[in-house]
């Protein structure tokens, strides 16, 4: 049996209620050629097809190869869910042919088959062609001649530019699932005049909530506050000093502060810096010092 490497294959096989016969028999047919199988039952199409979709995609292909084998109805449906994963190149095969040609030209790696109209014997014969055809051999497609080098070459760049399509799905910003920032995102920020670096958006009033902005670098000289506030940063860190206790605190990603109403609190940022801030009433601010004083008690700090 023609195979692309010397890699073991395993495969495995999943089917809804319409392609567990036709799978069963399949998997049968594998497991009397010697090849590892791992058949994960009977479920809904499209669990199925994401299960078996998910594991050949996430599959260490270094030591092993590792292709799927899906059934339903039609054998389109497990198909569709199987592709939504990078890496994986799931075709429905109804004919022999069609495993020749998808195997050559696209160098697929989940085979769909069709419990309703397909037979075990004729699905035996499709699996069989699809095992044994290695990517780019004569199909007819090429009307059974070898490829010319450039269509060859034109295959390789192919199955590369596939590969890539969906990676950036995997891994998100973390910014994108968190709730705070997504309250946050498209909104227009509005600078703090009095506080040179910082911009923010009220996302409610009084009680005010609202997120801020601070530019790295940037100094909040001594001032205070009607009333008490509760923050939480979500982006960079930050010093703040709260004169009033003589104690200061280091704050990070995650990390929570709550001033009392009167404190006279300066605040140093170290990086660019987002927070969330809740105050107890409406927003006001007084300064108790200048910008360049702030800046001096810093350094003597």
């Amino acid at each position: 049996m023609a195979q692309d490497s010397k890699r073991p294959l395993k495969i495995i096989a999943g089917a809804d209620s319409f392609g567990c016969t036709l799978k069963d028999a399949l998997v049968s047919h594998l497991k009397s050629l010697n090849i590892e199988v791992e058949d994960i039952g009977t479920g809904k199409y499209y669990s199925v097809g994401e299960e078996i979709g998910r594991r050949v995609s996430s599959s260490d292909s270094t030591t092993t190869e590792t292709r799927g084998l899906v059934a339903c109805g039609t054998g389109v449906g497990v198909s569709i869910f199987a592709n939504k994963f990078p890496g994986v190149y799931a075709s429905t095969c109804v004919t022999s042919d069609d495993a020749l040609n998808t195997r050559s030209i696209n160098n697929c790696n989940v085979l769909a088959v069709s419990g309703m109209s397909t037979s075990p014997e004729t699905g035996i014969k499709i699996l069989e062609t699809w095992l044994q055809t290695p990517f780019k051999s004569p199909c007819p497609a090429s009307g059974n001649n070898p490829w010319p080098s450039e269509i060859e070459s034109f295959l390789d760049e192919s199955v590369t530019e596939m590969s890539k399509i969906g990676s950036d799905q995997i891994k998100k910003d973390e910014s994108e699932t968190c709730a705070i920032c997504c309250l946050a995102k498209n909104r227009e920020f509005s600078p703090v005049e009095i506080m040179p670096g910082g911009s923010m958006k009220i996302v409610r009033e009084s009680p005010t909530s609202a997120i801020v902005r601070f530019k790295a670098g940037s100094v909040e000289p001594a001032h205070h506050h009607t009333f008490g506030h509760d923050l939480v940063v979500m982006k960079g860190s930050k010093r703040v000093w709260n004169l009033t206790k003589k104690e200061n605190y280091d704050l990070g990603v995650g990390d929570f502060l709550f001033t009392p109403a009167g404190d006279v609190h300066r605040v140093k940022y170290f990086e660019d810096t987002e927070f969330f801030i809740k105050w107890d009433g409406h927003w006001d601010i007084f300064l108790d010092e200048d910008l360049d004083a702030a800046k001096a008690a810093i350094e003597k700090d």
